[in-house]
């Protein structure tokens, strides 16, 4: 089955009919992300080698627009999350590769340290990162974080450890202990989009949470996370702009839909 089709019917038997739920109610949508994973879609974009679909980038825009279509919160959460995983594709290790191609991991982007917008606020972190031993004590308090506490990990930037300049990504589990959620505000990202704060106050990592090496996050953002989300912030725009598809209905569309 290709994964247009998955995406068919996951939109007629899934999303569609808790859409309002979501987009009204502010209910985080687990089970389109449930079903999104069994389908294989969460790990679309994850290499073959590890169990995924091997799509790219125009692959996951087409299941953005067609989801933030139906859906506006569960585009956006396909959207941080597709551009979360281009990160770990090139830089994440083989367990949590597997773990999204098999469905069972949702990732996020955890970038911003500011409330404004624009890209010049995910590419200067104040957070600080303090390395003891083999542990990496990270504190920060990240802005506009799409599914905030329901994501599986979070792509985290923070000023580097050693190096002069630049900025060093991480991979931080949400179970991590010392990650808290406040009360989700009002009007942050799509409702039901699960956007909100998240506060580390220190957590701590292992060192080999890092993703690339010591200050060339910032590159990674530059080259990576940039275009991806770029490219899919224009397809939830579409897909939210679009007339919607015979016998579907859609949520309220959100007035912001950018990520962290």
């Amino acid at each position: 089955m290709s994964y247009r089709t998955a995406l068919s019917e996951i939109l007629t038997s899934v999303v569609a009919p808790a859409a309002e739920l979501t987009g009204v109610r502010g209910r985080f949508p687990r089970g389109a992300v449930t079903a999104l994973g069994r389908a294989g879609l969460l790990g679309l974009t994850v290499s073959t080698a590890y169990g995924g679909g091997g799509q790219g980038l125009p692959e996951a825009a087409d299941v953005v627009a067609r989801t933030a279509r139906v859906c506006p919160a569960t585009g956006a959460v396909l959207q941080s999350h597709y551009a979360a995983v281009a990160v770990i594709e090139a830089y994440g290790g083989s367990w949590v590769r597997t773990e999204i191609a098999a469905g069972r991991h949702l990732s996020s982007l955890a970038l911003a340290e500011t409330e404004a917008l624009g890209e010049d606020g995910l590419l200067a972190p104040h957070s600080r990162a303090v390395r003891s031993g083999d542990v990496v004590a990270l504190r920060a308090r990240k802005q506009r974080v799409v599914a905030a506490g329901e994501a599986d990990s979070y792509v985290w930037s923070s000023r580097p450890l050693a190096a002069l300049d630049g900025l060093t990504l991480w991979g931080v589990p949400a179970h991590a202990p010392d990650l808290f959620v406040p009360a989700r505000p009002g009007g942050a990202g799509p409702c039901g989009s699960g956007t909100s704060t998240v506060f580390a106050d220190p957590v701590l990592v292992p060192a080999d949470a890092m993703l690339g090496a010591d200050g060339a996050g910032l590159d990674i953002l530059r080259r990576t996370v940039l275009p991806w989300l770029r490219e899919l912030r224009a397809a939830v725009s579409a897909g939210v702009q679009a007339p919607q598809a015979v016998g579907v209905t859609t949520s309220r569309p959100a007035a912001s839909l950018a990520p962290s």
